[in-house]
């Protein structure tokens, strides 16, 4: 992670249930399994090639089944059991440091002013 470490709070969470609120980041492409929730709007997508270069508000969102995503930069809460540490994804090689896996996601996508 050069140099990067988790928050004595991250870390306590770690397995835990967790909602948290953000904006999906532009993804690769229209359609996938995993989102990346950004703490602001982002014009870029913040994909990564490897851990050194990961943004430190950020985290991915994995999903049961591919679906179409829309960039409206509206804020969108999700809820699942967070889970760090670097972990590279088998099907699409993208590297992740904090995520929410789709067999711990709750309730999927939720508006946030609902």
């Amino acid at each position: 992670m050069l140099g990067m470490t988790f928050s004595d709070k991250l870390e306590s969470l770690d397995g835990r249930p967790v909602g948290m609120q953000g904006f999906m980041a532009p993804p690769l492409k229209a359609e996938a399994k995993f989102f990346v929730l950004t703490e602001r709007p982002m014009a870029l997508c913040p994909f990564c090639s490897s851990d050194a270069d990961w943004p430190a508000d950020i985290v991915v969102v994995y999903l049961d089944r591919a679906q179409t995503f829309e960039q409206a930069n509206a804020r969108i809460e999700v809820a699942g059991q967070l889970e760090l540490g670097s972990w590279t994804d088998p099907e699409t090689g993208f590297v992740s440091l904090v995520r929410i896996p789709r067999r711990a996601l709750r309730e999927g996508l939720i508006p946030a002013d609902s």
